[in-house]
């Protein structure tokens, strides 16, 4: 006799208390094997799959898309064959976090009956349907699960996914430049390219912008864009209010001459071996003046009226994505070299922008290093990364005239600045860290004397 069990939306980690349903990767009716992944979601850190730890066929899904559940809610349910016969759930929670099925075995059917998904409740969250009971004969046992005659679609990035449905792209007619054929996003966009310079013809679908719900309530002059504060940008958005709100933060700066800076890196890139990064170079700067100044290394208890010193550095850095602007942070800074900075700054920023960065990988930062001249300005005001007490702002390094040994001449510059909580330190000590930094960046072989 077949048993339904019931699939919850899984605890995310890191204090993640609800979701937002994406997108939809199984319908009603569908057979799905143990760990294959069904429903796409965006939380506050990072856009996931969740894997459903059932094998059988789906009665009931819970949510349209865009709809927020909390942790704990029902997902869907499943209809299984024999509980003897049936492998138990895998345990596994979300993908990266735990053993999944390979993707050769990730097939699905759709079964001849027909169901609806679950409606939305009123105030945009989801009403727990009945659960659509599955004709007793379709899962009375375990049957293999046939495959789809052209096979699964080969895309691993959900940010992939979500930019061809919104182009109105089918990732069915691609053939992927990646490993295996893989699609990557390159692809997707080549093809959105390609429709938006060619009118379309007969029988294509033009390419489609997502739509957006016009304001009921205003003139058709006044009316405008609504974006939501939601998933990661709305967890900025809190977070930054917070910091305001917290944070008496005071900032700092000072211009530095680069030009031995730059010299130096690109000596080092000259030898043999990997290429250094100039992010890397910085953040290896800011570790040494944090040994020599540890206060802007620090958080405030509140709760205690504690200063909270820390004597691990765990190194955030801004980074701006298709999705917002998102913190990735590099463990134990201070114990690595300029290679292993440069490493590990290259791949958090690769998972950045594909939108697969863990919730580990977001959180836990004690320091922030911002280079916000990649954006080509030259100095900033930026708000702190609550709960850290500090940032150092970093702008463009641009040719400008600097006296240089008595004599005018063109040298490298940058602006830099040091947005601290002026709770933690005061001025003299916060001159103090800048100046070193500046010290570093204009006399490299300053460094050498805390290696």
């Amino acid at each position: 006799m077949a048993q339904v069990l019931e699939f919850k939306l899984p605890d995310l980690g890191e204090g993640l208390t609800e979701a937002e349903i994406v997108r939809w990767l199984v319908q009603i009716g569908d057979v799905v094997a143990v760990d294959q992944p069904v429903v796409e979601v965006e939380t506050a850190k990072a856009m996931v799959e969740v894997p459903c730890p059932y094998g059988g066929v789906i009665t009931a899904r819970f949510g349209e898309e865009g709809t927020e559940l909390p942790v704990g809610a029902p997902l869907l349910t499943v209809a299984v064959g024999e509980p003897a016969a049936q492998p138990e759930g895998s345990g596994n929670v979300l993908v990266g976090y735990g053993t999944q099925a390979p993707a050769a075995r990730r097939r699905r059917v759709r079964a001849a009956t027909t169901a609806t998904t679950a409606p939305a409740a009123h105030n945009g969250r989801a009403r727990a349907p009945e659960p659509t009971a599955a004709p007793s004969a379709r899962v009375a046992a375990p049957t293999p699960v046939p495959a789809l005659a052209e096979g699964p679609v080969p895309v691993i990035s959900p940010l992939v996914r979500k930019l061809a449905r919104d182009n109105g792209v089918d990732l069915r007619e691609l053939s992927g430049s990646g490993p295996d054929g893989l699609i990557l996003r390159a692809d997707v966009e080549d093809v959105v390219r390609a429709k938006a310079v060619r009118p379309a013809t007969a029988g294509e679908t033009p390419v489609r912008a997502p739509a957006v719900a016009p304001v009921a309530t205003a003139p058709p002059a006044e009316a405008g864009v609504r974006i939501p504060l939601k998933g990661i940008r709305g967890a900025v958005a809190d977070k930054l209010s917070r910091s305001r709100r917290e944070i008496p933060d005071a900032s700092c700066w000072v211009d530095a001459d680069a030009t031995e800076l730059m010299r130096a890196r690109a000596a080092m890139n000259a030898a043999q071996g990997p290429k250094i990064s100039l992010l890397a170079l910085l953040a290896r700067i800011c570790t040494a003046a944090l040994a020599r100044f540890p206060e802007p290394n620090s958080f405030v208890d509140t709760e205690a009226r504690e200063i909270v010193r820390l004597g691990q550095v765990h190194l955030g850095f801004a980074a701006q994505t298709e999705r917002g602007l998102v913190v990735p942070v590099v463990r134990d800074a201070h114990a690595r070299d300029a290679e292993s900075l440069t490493a590990e700054f290259a791949r958090l920023t690769e998972a950045a922008r594909a939108g697969t960065l863990t919730p580990g990988e977001l959180t836990g930062g004690t320091f922030t290093l911002n280079n916000y001249g990649v954006f080509g300005v030259d100095g900033s005001t930026p708000i702190i990364n609550h709960p850290e007490a500090a940032m150092l702002g970093v702008g463009r390094i641009v040719p400008k005239p600097w006296v240089h040994e008595g004599e005018l001449a063109v040298r490298q510059l940058v602006q830099l600045s040091l947005t601290f909580d002026h709770r933690v330190c005061d001025g003299g000590t916060a001159g103090g860290f800048l100046r070193y930094v500046a010290d570093c960046v204009e006399q490299p072989a300053v460094l050498l004397r805390t290696l």
